[in-house]
C-alpha cells in the first residue's frame, strides 16, 4: 500500500505585522499609564481594578510585540474582567458603561481581526467571527446612545385642569396694573404676571399641531459685545407691542405681529459696566392712573397718584392717544441706573429722577465699573419700584452695599432704603457716609404682591461668598432667604432662611411664584421657592411659614471656619431637584478609561462627605450641586388649573479650592479694577476676594482641563413635572442633546439626549405644551406636558439661554425667544429674536 501522503504543519509566523506592532506599543503605554495611575487611585483608597488592568495590559502589549497569540489570549482575560467587573459596578446605568469598556471595545476589535497574523494564529473564520460579534455589540452600544437614559415615569395620577381659578392666587381687581392680571392674549411681566407663575392660557397651539410650527418673523436688535455675551431676555407683550432690552440695556419697542421696530432708545452702557454677564433680563411695564385721582400713599407726599376703587382708568384723549409716559418701561442698567421712557414712543420720561433717569449708587461709595448692574427687571409694587441689583462676585469684601431701594414709580423720588445692618437708614445716608458695603444682593428677580403690599426678594450672599468669618449677625441672618419687605415702610415683613452661613455661593437665583395652596384648611395664599440645592419650599406668604414639610438634619462640619459651620441645616421633604444619593467614585466619568481614571483620583483627593461640605484650602472641596443649580434664574414654570410645576435643572457638581492669600497674590488674582485687561475667567474661576484670608478657585461643573468634559456622569441636567398639591414625581427626563457640546471644545452635532447644562426656564400653556430652550444645543422645543416627550424643535441661530414667552396677536398664537448665546454656557452668540407660529389659515 501506498503511504497517504500528509500536509505539512503550518508555519509559525516570524514576521511580525505592522499593526500588531502599532497595537503591542498601545497596550504597553496604556498599560503604564492606566496601571500606574490606577496604582495611585488604589493608594488613595479607590479602586483596584486599574492596577489589574493596567498589568494585563501591559503584559499582553509585550507579549505581542513577540507577536505570541498569548498575547491575545491575555487581553481576551483583561476584556472579560473588564465586563464582568462594569456590569458589577454599573448594572444597567448605560452612561456608566461607555468609559469603561467603549475604549476597550474597540481594541479588542483591532486585535481579533489581527489574531491570524500571530504565532500560532488564530483561524481567520474565527476571528473574524469574533470581530463581528464585537462589531455588532459596540454598533449596538452606539444606537442606545440615541435613547434617552434616566427617564423616570413617576406612576402618579396626571392632574387634569380645574374648571375654575385653580390655583391661582386670589386678588383684589379693583386696582390691578396690566402686570397683576394680563389678558389672555398679553406677557405683562418677567414671569408673564406678577404671579411669576409663566403660564399662558393659549391654546391654539397644542399637542396635536404643534409639529407645523415655523417661523413667523425675526428681529436682530444689532447689541453684540464683544465678551460675556448673555442678554438672558423675555420681552414683554402688552396690547399689540413687544418691549425689551438687550444686553447692554438698549430698550426696543416692536410690532407684536410682525417684528417690525417702532422705536429703539440707547442708554449708551460703557462695555466696562458688564459685570460677569451683559445681562438685561426684562423691563418692567407701568400704567398711571387718571391724573387727579389722588389719594395719600405716603405721609410725607399726599400729591402722590394712586389707583383710586373701584377700578382702574387710564388716561386717554379723544383721538385714542394718550399723555405721554402714561405707560412706561422701567429699566435697569449695567451702570446702576433706573431708566423710564414712555411706552408708546420711547423717549425719556422728563418728570421721572434726572429727565428720566435715577442713579442708583448715589450713597453706596466708591463704585469701580461693573460692581453695580441691575440685569433683572424691578418689581412695581403700589406705585413703587423696587430694585436690588447684582454686585459684582467674588472681587473685595467691602464691595458695594447690596442695599435694597424703593423709588416712586411717577418722580423717580427714593421712597425708601433698607439696608439690614443700617435699618435705621431708611434714605440717602449724609454726606461721608454710605450705606453698609458687602451686605447681600438681589441680583434676580423678585416678585409683587399688590394684594398684601409686600415685595418678595430672593437674596444672595454677603461678599466674599466663600468666606463667612467677618460677615455681621444681619448678614448672617438675611443672606440666602427670601425676604417680604412691605413697601409702604420698606421694614422686612418676614424672611424664610434657605442656607444657614453661605459659603458655597447657594444664592437664591429663581424668581419665587404666587399661588393660593390647597391645605386642609382651605386655600391658603402661598409662595413657591426653588432654591440651587434643589430644594423646593412652599410658604405662606403672609408669614414666611412653610405650608409643606421640612426637616433640620446634620451636615458637615470642618474645612477652615469650622466654628463658623452650622451643625444643621434645613431640608424640604415637599420635593427636590437633587438625586436621591451623593456623588461616589462610580458617578466619575469621561470617554476612557484614563480620562475617567483622572477623575477618580480627583474625587478621591478632595473633601467630601455630601451636600453642604465646606470648602478648604489643603486640598479641594467638591460641591454638589453646584451653584448653578438645582433650579436658577431661569426659575421654574407652574400651570395653576392643572396643578403641575415644571422645572428644568442641572446635575453637576463644582471643585473648589480656597487659595491662601500669599499663593493668591503670587498669581497674581486682582479685583477686576485693578486688572490691565478682563480675564474672562468663569465666575469663581481665581477670584481675589480681596479683605478675606482666602481666594477662591472654582471648576464650575468640575470639568477636566485637556478633555473640557465634565467628571460626573451624564446626564448634567434635566426636566421634570411635579405634583403642586403633594410634591410627588410625574416624570423625570434628561434635558438637552449633545449637539453643541464634545472633548476638546468641539460641538459634536449629535441628537444624543445626554441632559446638558441649561441656563433660561420654561413657559406652559393651557393646552398642555412646555416651550423651552435653555440647553446648550441651540434648540427651542416644545414639550407634552403630560409625558415630557419632546414634540417639535426648532433650530435656533444662536443659544437660547433666555425664557421663552407666548402670546396672540391678531388671532394668532407666538412663541419668541430671545437667542443671544452666553458665554458661560459656551454657546454661539447672536442677537436673534424669533416669533414662531403655525401656518396662517
Amino acid at each position: 500500500m501506498s503511504a497517504t501522503p500528509q500536509s505539512a504543519p503550518r508555519p509559525l509566523s516570524a514576521t511580525r505585522h505592522p499593526l500588531v506592532t502599532v497595537l503591542a506599543l498601545v497596550f504597553i503605554v496604556l498599560g503604564l499609564v492606566i496601571g500606574g495611575l490606577g496604582g495611585w487611585l488604589l493608594n488613595l483608597g479607590g479602586s483596584a481594578y486599574y492596577v489589574a488592568a493596567g498589568v494585563g495590559l501591559l503584559l499582553s502589549g509585550i507579549l505581542l510585540w513577540g507577536n505570541r497569540r498569548s498575547g491575545a489570549l491575555l487581553f481576551a482575560v483583561v476584556y472579560l474582567g473588564t465586563l464582568l467587573w462594569t456590569g458589577w459596578e454599573s448594572g444597567s446605568d448605560y452612561w456608566r458603561w461607555v468609559p469603561r469598556l467603549g475604549l476597550m471595545t474597540g481594541l479588542a476589535f483591532v486585535l481579533s481581526l489581527l489574531t491570524p497574523t500571530l504565532q500560532a494564529p488564530v483561524p481567520r473564520r474565527l476571528s473574524r467571527a469574533l470581530a463581528a460579534v464585537l462589531a455588532l455589540g459596540f454598533m449596538a452600544a452606539v444606537t442606545l446612545a440615541f435613547v434617552p437614559h434616566g427617564v423616570v415615569d413617576g406612576h402618579q395620577p396626571f392632574p387634569e385642569p380645574s374648571s375654575g381659578a385653580g390655583l391661582e392666587p386670589t386678588r383684589d381687581t379693583t386696582q390691578l396694573q396690566p402686570a397683576d392680571q394680563p389678558a389672555d392674549s398679553d406677557w405683562t411681566a418677567w414671569g408673564r404676571s406678577n404671579a411669576a407663575t409663566r403660564y399662558s392660557p393659549l391654546k391654539q397651539i397644542t399637542p396635536a399641531n404643534v409639529a407645523t410650527l415655523q417661523p413667523a418673523w425675526q428681529f436682530r436688535t444689532g447689541d453684540l459685545p464683544k465678551r460675556r455675551w448673555g442678554a438672558e431676555t423675555t420681552p414683554l407683550k402688552v396690547g399689540d407691542r413687544l418691549y425689551l432690552c438687550t444686553g447692554r440695556n438698549q430698550l426696543i419697542a416692536l410690532e407684536a405681529a410682525s417684528g417690525r421696530q417702532l422705536w429703539r432708545f440707547n442708554p449708551k452702557v460703557r462695555d466696562a459696566s458688564i459685570p460677569y454677564t451683559a445681562a438685561c433680563r426684562g423691563v418692567s411695564y407701568y400704567e398711571l392712573p387718571v391724573a387727579g385721582a389722588r389719594t395719600p400713599r405716603f405721609a410725607d407726599d399726599a400729591a402722590d397718584l394712586v389707583v383710586p376703587a373701584p377700578m382702574l382708568v387710564h388716561a386717554t384723549r379723544t383721538d385714542g392717544t394718550r399723555p405721554a409716559c402714561t405707560a412706561r418701561i422701567i429699566e435697569g442698567t449695567l451702570d446702576g441706573r433706573l431708566i423710564a421712557v414712555d411706552a408708546d414712543s420711547g423717549r425719556p420720561c422728563a418728570g421721572f429722577g434726572n429727565n428720566g433717569q435715577v442713579d442708583i449708587t448715589l450713597g453706596m461709595g466708591e463704585v469701580p465699573p461693573g460692581y453695580v448692574s441691575i440685569t433683572s427687571p424691578p418689581a412695581i409694587v403700589r406705585g413703587v419700584i423696587v430694585t436690588g441689583h447684582q454686585v459684582l462676585d467674588g472681587q473685595r469684601r467691602d464691595a458695594p452695599s447690596g442695599v435694597i431701594q424703593a423709588f416712586d414709580v411717577v418722580t423717580g423720588k427714593l421712597r425708601w432704603a433698607w439696608d439690614m445692618d443700617q435699618p435705621e437708614l431708611t434714605r440717602l445716608p449724609r454726606q461721608g457716609q454710605e450705606y453698609t458695603r458687602g451686605t447681600p444682593d438681589l441680583w434676580t428677580t423678585a416678585t409683587g404682591d399688590e394684594q398684601l403690599g409686600l415685595v418678595y426678594l430672593p437674596l444672595g450672599n454677603a461678599a466674599g461668598d466663600y468666606w463667612s468669618g467677618s460677615r455681621t449677625d444681619n448678614q448672617n441672618r438675611y443672606a440666602t432667604s427670601l425676604v417680604a419687605i412691605d413697601v409702604t415702610t420698606g421694614k422686612p415683613a418676614w424672611h424664610f432662611q434657605a442656607v444657614r452661613r453661605d459659603v458655597w455661593d447657594y444664592d437664591l437665583g429663581s424668581q419665587a411664584s404666587l399661588v393660593d395652596y390647597p391645605t386642609p384648611a382651605g386655600k391658603v395664599p402661598a409662595i413657591l421657592l426653588p432654591t440651587k440645592q434643589g430644594d423646593l419650599y412652599i410658604l405662606d406668604r403672609r408669614t414666611g411659614q412653610p405650608l409643606t414639610p421640612t426637616e433640620e438634619r446634620p451636615v458637615p462640619s470642618g474645612g477652615v471656619e469650622p466654628a463658623q459651620r452650622s451643625p444643621t441645616q434645613l431640608f424640604s421633604r415637599y420635593h427636590t431637584l437633587r438625586r436621591e444619593h451623593d456623588l461616589t467614585e462610580r458617578d466619575m466619568w469621561g470617554l476612557t478609561p484614563i480620562d475617567q481614571l483622572v477623575c477618580r483620583i480627583q474625587f478621591r483627593r478632595a473633601h467630601y462627605q455630601g451636600i453642604y461640605t465646606p470648602p478648604s484650602a489643603d486640598h479641594h472641596a467638591i460641591q454638589y450641586p453646584g451653584y448653578n443649580g438645582g433650579s436658577d434664574w431661569g426659575s421654574v414654570a407652574l400651570d395653576p388649573r392643572r396643578g403641575i410645576i415644571v422645572a428644568n435643572y442641572n446635575d453637576l457638581p463644582n471643585y473648589n479650592r480656597l487659595v491662601p492669600r500669599a499663593e493668591a497674590d503670587r498669581k497674581g488674582w486682582l479685583p477686576r479694577e485693578q486688572q490691565r485687561a478682563d480675564r474672562g475667567a468663569g465666575e469663581g474661576a481665581g477670584d481675589p476676594q480681596v479683605g478675606t484670608p482666602y481666594a477662591i478657585d472654582v471648576n464650575a461643573g468640575w470639568r477636566l482641563p485637556f478633555t473640557g468634559l465634565p467628571c460626573k456622569q451624564p446626564p448634567y441636567g434635566g426636566i421634570r413635572a411635579i405634583d403642586l398639591r403633594t410634591g410627588r414625581l410625574l416624570w423625570d427626563r434628561p434635558f438637552g442633546s449633545a449637539r453643541g457640546n464634545g472633548p476638546f471644545g468641539f460641538r459634536s452635532g449629535l441628537p444624543i439626549e445626554i441632559g446638558t447644562p441649561n441656563n433660561g426656564g420654561a413657559v406652559v400653556t393651557a393646552s398642555g405644551l412646555i416651550f423651552i430652550a435653555a440647553a446648550t444645543d441651540d434648540l427651542l422645543r416644545a414639550i407634552d406636558l403630560k409625558t415630557g416627550k419632546e414634540l417639535w424643535h426648532a433650530k435656533l441661530p444662536a443659544g437660547g439661554q433666555a425664557n421663552s414667552m407666548v402670546y396672540e396677536q391678531g388671532g394668532r398664537q407666538y412663541v419668541v425667544i430671545v437667542a443671544t448665546g452666553h458665554h458661560f454656557m459656551e454657546t454661539p452668540k447672536g442677537d436673534y429674536v424669533m416669533a414662531y407660529a403655525l401656518p396662517p389659515p
